[in-house]
């Protein structure tokens, strides 16, 4: 969440920033900056009761020492110890409401964030290798029936719509990459964690999720209130990142680099018709993900690295990609600063996204009262990086469609071939 020092003291700015995203958002710091005045004139006003009870005190001890009666102050003394209760209440209840305000606005995008409404203001920043020279293309469906890599009739039996079973040769060529994507990126440098895939309510508020996502998630676990408690984890994200919610680290802790698989699970809530054809958009799909922990003056030079770990798969894969900047009016609601890297898809004629890194500034850590205290002694928030190193369907499918041959076969990238064993896919 955003720090509330900076919301108090440059309100006007912090609203520019937010309408650049577009959406109201930025209506609601009015409010926070209303619950922040009244929580501090409560608090000023307890800590006024508190110093009048303990000279208060120090009245009663004395006019007892003496003898008198102390009844007017003993009441007296009841009166404030009933005004700090209430003055207690007061501010659980307009610290509660402040929190749920911020947690429902957005991080602050970067101040050289490319300006615009969606996706069609996202600058290319680079590209990769050269489109193949394939006439008349198939797509991923159409290969991966030819081949019996995937079969969808079996998923919706099984599970419903938005789901695939890769079986033989598909389900091999998916464990394939999953341990290549995992060996190249422990080689970056990134210690593999294997963690749970189910997560707490905390942890997806931690990393931003919730409460704006909910519908799009599984839940699960309901508490008495209604709410789910448990969710299914959307991304390696929610589970890698809060490893180190609530927890204080040493600088030189820092820089953290963790790369996890798991699986993902996502309703995909309002994206009906959107890239629904075989395996682009799935309920469940396997992602391996990048995660980074860093001092904040580091957090975008980061960045940088961080995305080009990502580009490294595609590289050593042979595959054409491009990578774009997002925009302010469509990047990521925790995200400071976004890349997003598309693979080129000749059997559908477009790119697709497969790997989106972020930098988050100390919007997560805030949430997540994550930590590191400096060599002065203070406690600082650090940066959370993550991306996608990378996702596992779009890859999937660029592979197919570009490594498609004029025989219908299907050549395995070289890198590859150590893991799935051969050098090509045939029926």
């Amino acid at each position: 969440m955003l720090d509330i020092r900076i919301i108090r003291e440059n309100a006007h700015a912090v609203k520019e920033r937010l309408q650049q995203r577009g959406g109201n958002h930025w209506q609601l710091i009015d409010e926070v900056i209303d619950f922040d005045e009244k929580r501090r004139a409560a608090e000023t006003e307890k800590q006024q009761l508190q110093s009048q009870r303990k000279n208060l005190a120090k009245e009663i001890g004395m006019a007892r020492g003496k003898g008198e009666n102390t009844d007017q102050k003993e009441s007296l003394a009841r009166e404030i110890n009933a005004k700090i209760e209430a003055l207690d209440a007061e501010t659980d209840i307009t610290s509660q409401k402040q929190n749920d305000l911020l947690l429902h606005i957005p991080n602050l995008t970067h101040e050289l964030c490319p300006i615009g409404e969606d996706e069609s203001a996202n600058p290319v920043v680079r590209e990769w290798g050269t489109k193949p020279d394939l006439a008349n293309p198939l797509d991923h469906v159409a290969l991966a029936t030819q081949h019996r890599l995937v079969d969808w009739e079996d998923a919706t039996r099984v599970a419903g719509s938005g789901f695939a079973v890769y079986r033989g040769q598909g389900a091999k060529l998916e464990r394939a990459l999953i341990n290549f994507l995992l060996d190249q990126q422990t080689t970056n440098g990134y210690e593999e964690v294997n963690v749970p895939h189910l997560v707490k309510r905390e942890c997806m508020e931690g990393t931003g999720q919730l409460p704006k996502f909910e519908d799009d998630m599984y839940g699960t676990d309901r508490g008495e209130d209604g709410q789910n408690q448990l969710f299914l984890a959307p991304t390696a994200e929610v589970p890698v990142t809060n490893l180190y919610r609530d927890t204080l680290l040493a600088e030189n802790q820092l820089p953290i680099k963790l790369v996890a698989y798991t699986p993902c699970f996502r309703r995909e809530a309002g994206s009906a018709g959107r890239d629904n054809k075989g395996i682009i958009r799935m309920h469940q799909f396997d992602k391996v993900e990048l995660v980074q922990i860093v001092h904040p003056d580091h957090g975008f030079a980061m960045l940088e690295e961080l995305t080009s770990h990502a580009e490294s798969i595609l590289q050593k894969l042979g595959l054409h990609y491009r990578t774009i900047e997002l925009c302010t009016g469509d990047i990521g609601f925790s995200s400071a600063k976004t890349y997003d890297i598309e693979v080129w898809a000749p059997g559908h004629g477009k790119y697709l996204e497969v790997s989106s890194c972020s930098c988050f500034t100390d919007y997560q850590a805030r949430r997540m009262k994550l930590r590191f205290k400096n060599s002065e002694g203070k406690n600082i928030f650090p940066h959370t990086l993550n991306g996608s190193g990378t996702a596992l369907p779009r890859l999937y499918v660029a592979l197919l469609e570009q490594y498609q041959q004029p025989d219908g076969s299907i050549k395995i990238p070289d890198a590859l071939v150590p893991y799935f064993g051969k050098d090509q896919i045939s029926s």
